[in-house]
């Protein structure tokens, strides 16, 4: 029987590797990120744009995208939140996995360059454009208990945008993951408590979402739960589903580490 030293000999060489893993994985990715995409920058060709729609406060909308289509996610007043929730078209057992997402990549920050994976290991988008860098994968969407609290009454929510988006593609609850919130700008700390740093939010942010599987998605446009507007200061945002160029071997989302070249490898086996 192993004893209780050799027990923590082995937890602490496990943590020390950890360490090391993450050090690694940390600086290599720093380098090799892109800058933030230009609020003037990335136009989309006319004949690209397949369909484009507003989602006004508080509601939700359902896309479909194909793989080597993208979605871009405009933030017109500059005071809106999306959450998103995901599942691969044909099989909406594998879906969006914020953890591994982190996990993967060593970082909390979505940015330009990250990529968002399933709970398959597979890479699910890209993010290949993005003015922003300001999203959280941490905290989730509101729900009807963070609405009372913040406005003194229940009000559309994200938990309920979901379960009723989930519904109209035949999911229920138990189907529904973890979201990413994109325009959300939220941080840590010193003492390890969540911020919220409204100086990050401008008018005309921007990310753009390119579909490395066949997926599904359900998005709602309600504030985040630590955004201090009262009341919420949600206003319309704009989804653009367009076509853009698959991932070349050089693309800086696939190359950015050695996890996500093999997230990618993983999901090109699949389309195979």
């Amino acid at each position: 029987m192993t004893s209780l030293e050799t027990k923590r000999e082995i937890a602490e060489a496990n943590r020390r590797r950890y360490e090391e893993l993450r050090a690694a994985g940390q600086e290599a990715t720093a380098k090799v990120l892109p800058a933030a995409t230009a609020l003037e920058a990335a136009l989309i060709a006319p004949d690209a744009v397949i369909s484009r729609e507003e989602v006004a406060a508080d509601w939700y909308a359902i896309v479909r995208l194909r793989r080597g289509e993208a979605l871009r996610i405009v933030d017109p007043s500059g005071l809106s939140s999306v959450s998103m929730i995901g599942w691969r078209d044909e099989d909406a057992s594998e879906r969006i996995n914020c953890a591994d997402t982190v996990k993967v990549q060593w970082s909390v920050a979505l940015s330009k360059g990250r990529v968002i994976l399933s709970d398959m290991g597979r890479v699910l988008f890209s993010l290949i454009e993005d003015t922003s860098g300001s999203h959280d994968i941490m905290v989730g969407g509101s729900t009807p208990a963070s609405t009372l609290v913040a406005y003194g009454a229940t009000s559309r929510n994200t938990q309920e945008n979901f379960i009723a988006g989930a519904a109209k593609i035949g999911l229920g609850v138990r189907d529904i993951p973890p979201c990413v919130t994109f325009f959300a700008p939220v941080s840590l700390d010193a003492n390890g408590r969540f911020i919220w740093n409204q100086s990050r939010k401008r008018p005309g942010d921007f990310v753009d979402l390119r579909a490395e599987m066949n997926a599904v998605l359900v998005l709602s446009n309600c504030a985040h739960p630590l955004d201090p507007a009262r009341p919420s200061a949600a206003r319309p945002v704009v989804l653009v589903r367009h076509r853009v160029p698959p991932a070349a071997a050089d693309d800086p989302c696939r190359t950015g580490s050695p996890e996500a070249m093999r997230a990618f490898e993983f999901t090109d086996r699949l389309y195979a």
